[in-house]
């Protein structure tokens, strides 16, 4: 027969895991890595199949038992627990999305749309051992705009080029961010960057840069993160330039007076990775 690469799954297992007054929600999606179950792709033979249903009660039973606080973690726990029930498994990757909820005072808590924290692993097994292959974390969604404090000038021009040249703009960006670790297994200990703390240094950093360009900005955030966190062995980022076009006539009302409006739905996209 001809080569076949294969993998099954099972996709968004939401849970929502209360710890006294902590809340850890997100959604769960797994992926089995291996040729182990290729019969049932080549045979139809379903007799070694971990069926996916089986994956999410799985997934379910064994998050009720994690008593940690990251998304790596909970992935951790889930994989090797998988891996070691399921032997036919050779390899797993899992990932999680964060649904943010953020707390509303006393018990409750306000669930938000818009940037979340995300997490992967992927583990394998050999002779009966569960090792942790990869991980990668980031903080994806984010819509920042910065009122003042970035340019765009002395780009190519020729004779279809438009845009006119803005020495100050106001900056609205689609961002996300992700890095991995020089050892993945930093991710599952002290070295583990938590996201909050990666959207903190980002906002701070961003808003006492002056940029010459998009391109400028990620490079300077991505620096930073690599300067910062020196467990970190790769960041990179997605950027999509949603800035807002002037007002025709607005910017005769003074600096200080600024009126904006959508632009035209066409997105400029910017992407970086530095590896130390």
């Amino acid at each position: 027969m001809t080569g076949a690469h294969i993998s099954y799954g099972k996709l968004d297992v939401p849970v929502h895991l209360v710890r006294g007054d902590r809340l850890l929600a997100c959604d769960v999606s797994m992926e089995v890595l291996g040729q182990g179950f290729l019969p049932a792709y080549t045979e139809g033979d379903n007799s070694g199949v971990v069926a996916t249903d089986t994956m999410k009660n799985v997934i379910l039973r064994r998050a009720h038992a994690y008593e940690g606080r990251t998304l790596e973690g909970l992935l951790d726990e889930l994989g090797r627990g998988f891996l070691s029930t399921y032997p036919a498994m050779e390899g797993l990757r899992l990932w999680a999305a964060e649904q943010p909820f953020l707390p509303a005072g006393g018990r409750v808590f306000r669930r938000v749309d818009g940037d979340h924290a995300v997490a992967e692993l992927e583990l394998a097994q050999r002779d009966g051992t569960v090792g942790l292959v990869a991980a990668r974390s980031g903080r994806v969604g984010l819509r920042l705009l910065k009122t003042t404090g970035s340019a765009f000038t002395r780009f190519a021009r020729d004779d279809d080029t438009t845009l006119p040249e803005r020495v100050d703009r106001p900056l609205f960006i689609h961002m996300d961010i992700h890095w991995r670790y020089t050892d993945p297994a930093a991710a599952l200990g002290d070295g583990h960057v938590d996201p909050e703390e990666v959207l903190a240094f980002v906002v701070e950093r961003h808003d006492a840069f002056v940029s010459e360009s998009i391109q400028q900005l990620v490079h300077e955030l991505g620096q930073g993160l690599l300067d910062h966190r020196p467990q970190l062995g790769e960041v990179s980022f997605r950027a999509e330039n949603h800035t807002y076009d002037p007002v025709p006539g607005a910017q005769d009302a003074g600096p200080l007076r600024k009126t904006y409006t959508s632009p035209f739905p066409a997105w400029g996209l910017i992407t970086l990775v530095l590896t130390r």
